[in-house]
């Protein structure tokens, strides 16, 4: 005897050898042997052999009509043998049985299983919906091979033009576009990126970072609304100064400025001026809304993307000609001793007398011509005398920087700028503490911890910069950390530190100028009118999405320092570059600020310098391989590397898979020339403390 059973969704035929109760002992076609449960046998027969039968039960299911045995069905329940009987006419043959069965059971959209051998019909309007499903998915399934042909041919297919970048960086998977691009990039072994710039969907490597970014920080655009330029209300004194700047030339947000008068009595009056965006806007109006929203300029080579719009930047920028808003800290000095005999912070009317730009400034202004009085250049004097007072800041802070118990700060690093115009990059080395560099950093931290002690005298909170040994003892890198209340920032080696003088650029800043013109303004009642009061949970909220998009800006940032660096290197067509060792496998090309991890590099001495062979390099992915070629005899270190501050950008670096002399870059900010001068001033401080 055989039988037709089911086992596991499967059914199969065998001859049975033996029975034992409710159980066969069945002997399948291939020899195997299986213990049958009798409820799981839907049929038992003689003729034909159990092969032959299930060849020719799978031919009877391939001629049923479906539709046809739905009809007949009915409505009720039935079995597999009743309805037999009516399809066929007669009581079905054995494999006449078991081919309905395949049949039945390989179309559940027209009848529902409901036991061992036992159906239901659907319901029509069931089986319409699900027919009707199933065609659409036939329909889909064409034209997402039509997608998948076209991009296989390098065209971009029309309906995926205006999705692009969702299909990149946020896909819906159940679309039949990214299924399409998704099958393209397997067939093609590819990524749906490099695809996306074969078929032309994104136009360029520096266009697929841009988009990245603008999708996940800018998903509404990053353009402007319109909103009026807000009027400064309050009437301000006109200031008796002649001010000037002194930033890079792509500089167009100038927040700051600096006066010098000398007094009858010998002392000297400096003056730090700030713009004021924080006179006209108001917390909570249109224009704070968009500040509050951005929280940064975005910096990167060759453009940024401001904070404010350019109307409300060119209302309150400190441009030369102009008589503008300002908040100004005096500070009156002895200048014998550099000593700070008083400080006054008011607003009022600064007139902007001169706009000086390194890029004129740099090559006649330096450590020399400082010093034997060299040379001719706007404001000489007041270059002289700030020079003089900015040499005497930084040796106070390096004290008490050693008082932290770190080492004193490393002005023998190289900073690199990046200037792009058509799309062609000019990357040029910088001297860290340029006296020009050091005149405005400096100054910029004297007003950050004077206006920081200044709150917290008034108790008033701010958005404090704080920089120390945590709980967890020191990293490789001190974290910075952004905090309501006065803290030190042990790496500049100040009591405390309140970003407060780019507010055209920082919403950070903003929010401290408003604190800040509270306490100038109001004195000891400054905490009660004060925009931010004690424990402000808004304020909080402030410094938490703060430092959420300061961190993606500077990624973002990094990326494109990256990507403008392998750029200049085809530019350049640089297959021989020379590189500096910063620690073990990590090495810094000496042209450009890439960072390159070669494993396998033979042991040699931080800051030797060697040879290295550029094999290619991706500027999609940002990587780039390398291959050592010479370790000169001499390798006595280069004297424009920082190690200890190298050491904690190094460890940003992953390790690289495959071949022992691929190489990668590894994550560094390197500022921008036209970022704030105290945020250069935390990147030249975070190293971390004596051993």
């Amino acid at each position: 005897m055989n039988v037709f059973f089911e086992e596991s969704g499967d059914f199969k035929v065998g001859t049975v050898l033996s029975q034992a109760g409710e159980a066969y002992q069945v002997e399948l076609a291939s020899g195997k042997r299986s213990k049958v449960k009798a409820k799981d046998v839907l049929l038992q027969y003689e003729k034909p052999a159990p092969d032959v039968l299930l060849t020719e039960a799978k031919a009877v299911a391939a001629d049923v009509d479906l539709d046809f045995l739905w009809e007949v069905a009915g409505q009720e329940e039935f079995g597999f043998a009743e309805l037999g009987t009516e399809y066929f006419g007669h009581a079905p043959l054995p494999h006449e049985a078991a081919g309905l069965i395949l049949a039945l059971h390989s179309a559940p959209v027209y009848f529902y299983k409901k036991g061992r051998g036992r159906y239901k019909a659907a319901p029509e309007q069931s089986l319409q919906a699900a027919l009707a499903g199933i065609e659409k998915k036939k329909q889909q399934a064409i034209v997402q091979q039509q997608y998948v042909d076209e991009l296989k041919a390098d065209k971009l297919p029309a309906p995926m033009a205006g999705i692009v970048q969702q299909l990149l960086f946020k896909p819906d998977k159940n679309t039949i576009e990214f299924k399409a691009l998704d099958a393209a990039c397997n067939e093609l072994h590819t990524t749906p990126a490099r695809l996306m710039l074969a078929v032309g969907g994104i136009g360029s490597a520096k266009d697929l970072h841009m988009a990245k970014f603008l999708f996940e920080n800018f998903p509404k655009g990053h353009g402007f609304p319109d909103v009026p330029v807000p009027t400064v209300r309050a009437k301000l004194p006109l200031a008796a100064v002649e001010a000037f700047s002194i930033d890079d030339v792509t500089t167009t947000e100038i927040d700051d400025a600096f006066s010098v008068v000398h007094l009858e009595d010998g002392n000297v009056r400096i003056g730090i001026h700030i713009a004021a965006p924080g006179l006209g806007i108001r917390p909570d109006d249109a224009i704070d809304k968009i500040a509050r929203a951005r929280m940064s300029t975005v910096y990167m080579p060759g453009d940024k993307i401001t904070m404010l719009p350019d109307s409300i930047v060119n209302a309150f920028t400190l441009a030369e000609g102009k008589t503008c808003p300002a908040l100004s800290l005096y500070a009156t000095l002895n200048p014998a001793d550099w000593t700070v005999v008083a400080t006054e912070t008011k607003a009022e009317l600064v007139p902007i007398a001169n706009n000086l730009r390194h890029n004129d400034l740099d090559d006649v202004v330096n450590e020399d011509t400082l010093a034997d009085g060299s040379g001719e250049y706007p404001r000489k004097a007041e270059l002289t005398l700030l020079w003089g007072w900015a040499r005497h800041l930084e040796a106070g802070r390096m004290v008490k920087r050693e008082g932290f118990g770190l080492k004193p700060e490393q002005n023998n690093r190289v900073d690199f700028n990046f200037y792009v115009e058509d799309d062609v990059v000019t990357i040029s080395r910088r001297k860290r503490g340029a006296p020009l560099d050091k005149i405005v950093a400096e100054l910029m931290i004297f007003a950050n911890s004077t206006w920081g002690k200044l709150m917290h005298d008034h108790g008033v909170p701010g958005i404090y910069r704080s920089q120390g040994q945590g709980v967890g003892g020191w990293a490789a890198k001190m974290q910075v950390r952004m905090v309501t209340h006065a803290a030190p920032h042990q790496g500049l080696g100040v009591d405390q530190y309140a970003w407060s003088t780019s507010p055209l650029r920082r919403y950070t800043d903003l929010v401290n100028q408003w604190q800040i013109l509270a306490c100038a303004e109001n004195g000891v009642t400054a905490p009660l009118v004060a925009p931010f009061k004690q424990k402000d949970a808004n304020l909080f909220a402030i410094v938490s999405a703060f430092d959420a998009a300061y961190a993606a800006y500077a990624d973002f940032q990094a990326n494109m320092e990256r990507y403008w660096c392998l750029r200049w290197l085809g530019q350049e067509d640089k297959r021989q570059v020379e590189a500096v060792v910063l620690k073990d496998e990590v090495l810094r090309l000496t042209d450009i600020p890439l960072i390159i991890r070669l494993p396998g590099m033979p042991s040699v001495a931080r800051g030797a310098a060697v040879k290295l062979d550029v094999l290619r390099w991706d500027e999609v992915d940002l990587s780039i391989e390398t291959r050592l070629l010479e370790i000169p005899a001499d390798q006595a270190p280069a004297g424009d590397v920082d190690f200890e501050e190298d050491e904690g950008e190094e460890a940003a670096g992953a390790e690289v898979p495959g071949a022992a002399l691929v190489g990668e870059t590894v994550p560094e900010l390197v500022p921008d020339a036209d970022q704030p001068a105290d945020e250069k001033a935390e990147v030249a401080a975070a190293e971390p403390p004596v051993a």
